[in-house]
C-alpha cells in the first residue's frame, strides 16, 4: 500500500465488510495545523462509561458535535452534540468532498499517549444509520489501528498516518470489531475524529 497516495485504496477487509484508507489527504503542515487547533478549539471531557454497573471515567477525553443537539448513546452513557465550529465544518466539508458521502455529526478522541487506547468494539449503536459510512481523520501520533472479523478471528492492520483517511463502511460493523492497541513506544498525543451519520 503506497501511503503517500491520497486516492482511494482497494478494500482492506478480505470480505464482509468495505474499509478504505486514502491516505493523508492534506499536507504534513496542514495537518500540524489542524492538530493544534484542535487540541486549543475542541470542548474536550474526560470520557464515561458503566462497565458491569460501575461508572468509569477514563484518563483519554472526547466531543461530541452535530448540525443539531443529537444525543448519542454508548457504553450506557448519552452525550448531546455541540454546534460545529470552524475548524470542524471545514474539515467535514473535506471529507465529504472526498468520499462523496454527507455527514451531520462527528465524535473527536484525544489520546494523550500510546498507553491510551480503545477495546474491541463495533459502531452498532441505534442512533447510527444502519451500515452507513463513518469517516475517521487521524492527527498527532501514528498509531496502529485493527480490525478482527468477529467468527473467524482473522485480523487486519494499518499504520494511521498524520492527516490520513479511513472509511468503515457496509456491513463493516456488522462483522468485524476494531480497536485501537495502546502502545508504550508512542509518547505523544493523537487525535481521531470519526465523521458519523445520526438518525433522529
Amino acid at each position: 500500500m503506497d501511503l503517500f497516495n491520497s486516492e482511494i485504496d482497494a478494500n482492506l477487509l478480505p470480505f464482509d465488510g468495505e474499509v478504505n484508507y486514502y491516505g493523508s489527504i492534506m499536507t504534513i503542515e496542514k495537518a500540524q495545523e489542524y492538530y493544534k487547533k484542535l487540541l486549543q478549539h475542541i470542548d474536550w471531557k474526560n470520557d464515561k462509561a458503566i462497565i458491569f454497573g460501575k461508572l468509569i471515567i477514563t484518563k483519554r477525553k472526547v466531543a461530541w458535535y452535530g448540525d443539531q443537539p443529537f444525543n448519542y448513546t454508548y457504553s450506557k452513557t448519552t452525550k448531546s452534540a455541540l454546534p460545529w465550529n470552524k475548524e470542524l465544518l471545514e474539515l467535514k466539508k473535506m471529507v465529504e468532498a472526498k468520499t462523496g458521502e454527507t455527514f451531520n455529526s462527528c465524535l473527536l478522541n484525544l489520546y494523550h499517549s500510546g498507553e491510551e487506547g480503545m477495546a474491541w468494539h463495533s459502531d452498532g449503536e441505534k442512533d447510527l444509520k444502519k451500515n452507513g459510512a463513518i469517516a475517521s481523520l487521524s492527527f498527532g501520533a501514528e498509531r496502529k489501528f485493527l480490525f478482527k472479523h468477529k467468527e473467524t478471528k482473522q485480523n487486519v492492520s494499518i499504520l494511521l498516518e498524520k492527516g490520513s483517511l479511513l472509511v468503515m463502511k457496509g456491513s463493516t460493523q456488522t462483522h468485524w470489531l476494531h480497536r485501537l492497541p495502546p502502545t508504550k513506544k508512542v509518547k505523544t498525543p493523537r487525535i481521531n475524529l470519526t465523521f458519523r451519520t445520526i438518525e433522529s
